[in-house]
Order: structure tokens, then C-alpha cells, then sequence
């Protein structure tokens, strides 16, 4: 086989139309954080993103998309951002994983959430975990059944506050796919606050996340498009989320809703309107991404699967890395294994967030005063 290393702005048309061929020929790679157009948007505003292109006998039989950060540490496309990376690849193609790295340049590559089982990197899972997803492939009724059937009590309730925010604030209505641009910096504020309130890092802190999450706005073809929804109560914006779809896929991305209206649990009603909106619109899956909350597990109606893992090369710079690493990641599947240390650490970090937000305007007077 020989592989070739490439920005993904310098791909050709017809590799790009390969690169798709590739990814719609395999359900497991269904994903628009997968998708070509999310290398080539992730490649103009960050100079370390590569893809190798994998060929057998002249013909193009996958694409590896990733980050070359310093001392060839390695990361997937999106890092932190994404819930999905792999190998776009013909199904039982697999790569000596380690001479994939030396070719990229790369001496190590840790991976959190990949496609599991690929047969390139299955040998390097130390985890695989669960990612719900909600299912329409037999309709948006039977769904709803299967989440009746998850927790009738919580759907029970979640449908009484839905009357109840329409009676008190307004006639609900959910527009679905908003070319508005004005609305998503409605949403990104108030994930903004969420990431400060619960002592987590304000990802649209950083300039580049926010022109990124724009860009995907503005895609719009079959195949690949940023989706913005948006529940209003009369001409009030109460909860909204912005995801990318496939053709059949929407991955849920950044959901966030207006604390004003928190007794009406906004976010869950939001989701259940937007599933209905998603099996409309033709979709066959959204998918909610491994861990986090709760709610998940009764809106949930199938199962994907992603790894965690490692691949690396003898180097000193793999050491470091292993030594930086692999322990934190040991202790925080720990965490996420016991729903007793996961919240206890939900409210650690959210007290660490009450008390940051009570600290910013004496701060500011300090800088103000400083400043004189």
C-alpha cells in the first residue's frame, strides 16, 4: 500500500467524491465528523490538520484524517470538540498502525472516541463504550413508544411541563434548520454561560471555535449541513441545539437553553420536538454521544459504540505522553463508570462555577482599579 500525507484543502475533487463513496459504502462511518467537508472546514483555520491518503494498486481505499500537534503527538480531527473519529476506509482494510503513524509523521496518537472495531486500531482499545442514539429507522411513533417504555414516568412528566411552558409563556413552536444567523449567537450565549455556570471550560472563548461552529452554519448540501433548531414560547427563544447531519444522520453537537425558563426543563421538551422534526425532515438516527447526562438513557432507543485508546511509537516524546496521559484518562473512566463519582464531581465543578461567577465582578473592579 502507499500513503501519501495532504492538507484536506488540497484534495481533489475526485478524491473528495471518493472520500464519500468510502464513508456512505459503511454505516459505522455515518457521522458528519467523518465527513470531508469537516476536514477541509477544520483545515482552514487550523495549520495541523492532515489527512493520509491510503492507496492498493493505484486506487484509493481510505482517508485518515488528524492533527500533528508538537514532538508528533497526535490527535483526532476536532479533538475535543468531536464525538466521532476513524478511518474512512473499505470495509476490512487494516493498516499497520504504527508504520500508519510513522508515515504522518506522528509518535504517538491517543483516540477517545473511534469508531470501535476498526481493524486498524482495534488491537489498541483499552475501552469501548456506549453512544445512545434515537433510532427512527421504524418511524418517529415507534421512537416514542420505546422511550414510553424506557421511563413513562419521565416522559409523563417532561409532556406536562411542555403544556404548562406553552400555557404560561406562550404557543410552542420549534423551527427546524434556522438559516438565522442572529439565532445561533443566541444559542452559543447560552452555552457560553452553561460551560461558566458548571465550571467547565467556555469552549466559544476561543475565536476559532466560534468562526468554526459558524462555517458549519452556513454548509447546506445533501450530503453533509449544519442544523440549527430553535423552540420558541409565543416569539420567546426558550432552548435550541446546533448539530451536523449526514443524509440520514444528526449528531447532537451544542444544546443549550435560556435559564429564565429552567422549571419548564426546556432542554428535554426542546428534544422531544426535535426528534419529531428530525424523522420529518427524513432523518433515520440522531446521535446524543457517549456518557454525560441522564436523560440519554430514556430518550434512547439503539446503541453505537466508540473506543479509547492508544497507539504509539518507542520515542521519549511517547513516554511523556504516557506518563501525562493514560493515568488521567484511567481516573476519569473511573469516574464516568460510578454515577455516584460522576456527580459528585458534576457538583464539584458546578460549585467551582457559582464561585467563579461571584468572583468576576470583584475582579473586575480589581483590573479597573489597576487600570487607573
Amino acid at each position: 500500500m502507499k500513503i501519501s500525507v495532504v492538507r484536506p484543502r488540497d484534495l481533489a475533487n475526485s478524491e473528495r467524491a471518493r472520500w464519500r463513496e468510502l464513508q456512505k459504502a459503511d454505516r459505522a462511518l455515518d457521522n458528519p465528523f467523518l465527513s470531508v467537508e469537516f476536514a477541509v472546514a477544520m483545515d482552514r483555520l487550523r495549520d495541523y490538520v492532515r489527512v493520509a491518503v491510503v492507496e492498493d494498486g493505484g486506487k484509493i481505499v481510505g482517508f485518515f484524517p488528524y492533527e500533528r500537534h508538537g514532538f508528533g503527538v497526535g490527535k483526532p480531527l476536532g479533538g475535543f470538540l468531536t464525538t466521532c473519529h476513524g478511518l474512512i476506509a473499505e470495509q476490512g482494510v487494516k493498516l499497520d498502525a504504527k508504520a500508519l503513524l510513522r508515515v504522518c509523521g506522528l509518535n504517538v496518537y491517543d483516540f477517545d472516541h473511534m469508531v470501535a472495531g476498526q481493524p486498524t486500531f482495534s488491537p489498541y482499545e483499552s475501552d469501548v463504550r456506549p453512544a445512545p442514539v434515537m433510532d427512527f429507522t421504524a418511524g418517529f411513533d415507534a421512537w416514542l413508544e420505546q422511550v414510553k417504555a424506557n421511563s413513562p414516568k419521565n416522559l409523563k412528566t417532561v409532556r406536562y411541563k411542555e403544556r404548562k411552558l406553552g400555557r404560561e409563556q406562550g404557543e410552542l413552536r420549534l423551527e427546524w434548520a434556522s438559516a438565522d444567523p442572529e439565532v445561533l449567537r443566541t444559542l452559543l450565549a447560552w452555552k457560553s454561560d452553561q460551560y461558566r455556570r458548571t465550571g467547565r471550560v467556555d469552549r466559544f472563548a476561543q475565536p476559532w471555535i466560534v468562526e468554526l461552529t459558524e462555517q458549519m452554519h452556513a454548509e447546506r448540501s445533501t450530503d453533509f449541513a449544519g442544523v440549527l433548531t430553535m423552540l420558541y414560547s409565543g416569539n420567546v427563544p426558550v432552548a435550541g441545539h446546533f448539530g451536523l447531519r449526514t443524509a440520514t444522520t444528526l449528531v447532537g453537537w451544542f444544546p443549550a437553553y435560556d435559564t429564565e425558563f429552567a422549571r419548564y426543563s426546556p432542554g428535554i421538551v426542546h428534544h422531544l420536538q426535535m426528534a419529531e422534526a428530525a424523522a420529518a425532515a427524513g432523518l433515520h438516527m440522531v446521535d446524543m454521544g457517549k456518557g454525560g447526562k441522564e436523560y440519554k438513557d430514556w430518550l434512547k432507543s439503539g446503541t453505537l459504540y466508540v473506543s479509547e485508546g492508544r497507539v504509539s511509537r518507542p520515542s521519549p516524546t511517547a513516554a511523556v505522553h504516557w506518563m501525562g496521559r493514560v493515568p488521567l484518562n484511567k481516573a476519569r473512566t473511573i469516574v464516568l463508570d460510578r454515577p455516584s463519582l460522576y456527580k459528585a464531581a458534576d457538583r464539584v465543578l458546578k460549585g467551582f462555577g457559582r464561585m467563579r461567577t461571584a468572583l468576576q465582578p470583584e475582579q473586575a473592579a480589581k483590573e479597573t482599579t489597576g487600570a487607573r
